[in-house]
């Protein structure tokens, strides 16, 4: 079974940083591409950024490009999304997810995601 865990969100002003963390288990972690994605109140689900199996290609949305940086560990089963710059505009749960590829998790396309983390960026 597919387990994926969120950490590492909370409430921060704006202009300060965030690293979530997401822990994944009952998958080949190195086989597979991990996305994060965000959903505010009233808004759809909107991708944030993507980094292949092996971490070379990342994918980002628009509005998080040259602030948000993903990174992964395969050692620990773990993808990471370093957060800075924050604007109240990042309010949001965060979720991560697996994907196929990074094309793929751009697209919105995912097989499995987590329970979601709340980040609270205050103006």
């Amino acid at each position: 079974q597919v387990r994926l865990v969120e950490s590492g969100g909370g409430s921060v002003q704006a202009g300060g940083s965030l690293r979530l963390s997401c822990a994944a288990s009952g998958v080949r972690f190195t086989s597979v591409a991990m996305g994060w994605f965000r959903q505010a109140p009233g808004k759809e689900r909107e991708f944030t950024a993507a980094i292949s199996w092996g971490g070379v290609t990342l994918k980002y949305g628009d509005s998080v490009k040259g602030r948000f940086t993903a990174s992964r560990d395969n050692d620990r089963n773990t993808a990471y999304l370093q957060m800075n710059r924050l604007e109240p505009e990042d309010t949001a749960v965060y979720y991560c997810a697996v994907g196929a590829n990074t094309d793929a998790l751009q697209r919105g396309e995912y097989d499995y995601w987590g329970q979601g983390t709340q980040v609270t960026v205050s103006s």
